[in-house]
């Protein structure tokens, strides 16, 4: 049976990317009174970067090149050309599309160069794709992935590939994805403030206290073992696990390293590897080789077990002492546009994981042939 192919659900994550650095912060919209697609035919602008070119290029490369294989790999008898077309329209639509509506945004401002420039992008990211279509890398990739991972591997894929980027926000305690009820808990009050309502929110009868070190260790590992017992779950054989599982952890810390050196300056990029981290890390290696034999519903289960248990712990402490400086440092800097989009999938991507894996092993209650089993 053929796999599905990941590009489509990863090219709709993308395009919800693109709207979100698009529009952020989605404050005060308002008409101007000119036609909102008037910027077409401004004159070009007097203030422009290199930096600024180079990302309106290069953010729409990765959509064109996962539109056009969604096309490619569709199943149908669809030509490279015509792949190249439909990347192409959809690139250039939603860039004129993100464009326009920054005419009603008074933080953002539209341009035809950055259409351009978009749809620029859009083109090298489908001709990319297109080359390695006729290559024969994408069919490669694609007998490759049916010898190494099962059939229902998609979501698995898309949850992996999401998760160095929820790791770019940083977090109170490293892979410590999902800290989100203090942070809940002081929104729901502020919906509820000067309404009848607010007597009914629960009064916490105790204050956060920061993990010690020995709670903090435990978190560390949960984080770093659960994107790998993922990987487990779609990943047929040991071979292909012990391949994943330092593939993984190495993507986990070079994330972690680039977010601090974003937050916080280059100098500072390892000063989270502290001995908890360090120790943390090993634990999880070590649990991960362990688990390389273990059946893919104890994996899914330990997943689950580690999980709860990790939100669990990490809901019970406040957020980050340094929280506040990251933030100023993120809005005022050139990450703007995606400090809010990392967080969000920092909060959101361990309960993601939750139901992907709750609906995994209910799909996987038949029994798994041996030559696929580990």
């Amino acid at each position: 049976m053929p796999h599905k192919s990941a590009a489509l659900p990863l090219a709709l994550a993308y395009a919800a990317l693109i709207v979100y650095a698009s529009l952020y912060p989605f404050a005060d919209w308002r008409d101007q009174g000119i036609a909102p697609w008037a910027y077409l035919s401004a004159p070009w602008p007097k203030y422009w970067t290199g930096f600024d070119f180079g990302v309106n290029v290069a953010g729409y490369v990765p959509f064109g090149f996962l539109c056009a294989l969604t096309v490619l790999r569709s199943g149908r008898s669809t030509g490279v050309w015509r792949a190249l077309l439909r990347a192409t329209v959809a690139g250039a639509a939603i860039a004129f599309a993100m464009e326009t509506l920054q005419s009603y945004l008074p933080a953002r401002i539209p341009s035809n160069v950055d259409l351009g420039l978009n749809t620029a992008g859009t083109i090298l990211g489908a001709v990319l794709a297109a080359a390695l279509e006729r290559l024969g890398a994408i069919a490669h990739w694609s007998r490759a992935r049916s010898q190494w991972f099962v059939e229902d591997a998609r979501g698995g894929f898309v949850l992996l590939a999401l998760w160095p980027f929820a790791l770019l926000f940083p977090a109170a305690v490293t892979f410590g994805l999902g800290q989100v009820f203090e942070r809940l808990e002081t929104t729901i009050s502020e919906w509820l403030l000067d309404t009848p309502f607010i007597d009914w929110l629960p009064v916490r009868q105790f204050e956060l206290e920061p993990l010690v070190p020995a709670v903090e260790l435990l978190c560390v590992m949960l984080g770093a073992l659960v994107p790998c017992l993922l990987g487990y779950l779609v990943a047929r054989t040991v071979v292909q696990r012990a391949v994943l599982l330092p593939l993984i952890l190495l993507a986990g810390v070079a994330a972690s390293a680039l977010s601090a050196a974003m937050s916080y300056g280059p100098a500072h990029a390892w000063a989270w590897f502290d001995l908890p981290v360090q120790v943390g890390l090993a634990a999880a290696v070590f649990a991960g080789v362990l688990l390389l034999f273990a059946p893919r519903r104890l994996c899914g289960a330990l997943l689950l077990m580690g999980l709860v248990l990790q939100l669990s712990l990490l809901n019970q402490a406040p957020e980050s002492a340094y929280f506040a400086q990251t933030l100023a440092t993120w809005e005022q800097g050139r990450f703007i546009r995606f400090h809010g989009l990392a967080q969000w999938l920092g909060w959101c991507w361990p309960f993601a994981v939750l139901v992907y894996v709750v609906a995994a092993l209910s799909r996987r209650s038949r029994p798994v042939s041996p030559s696929s089993s580990p």
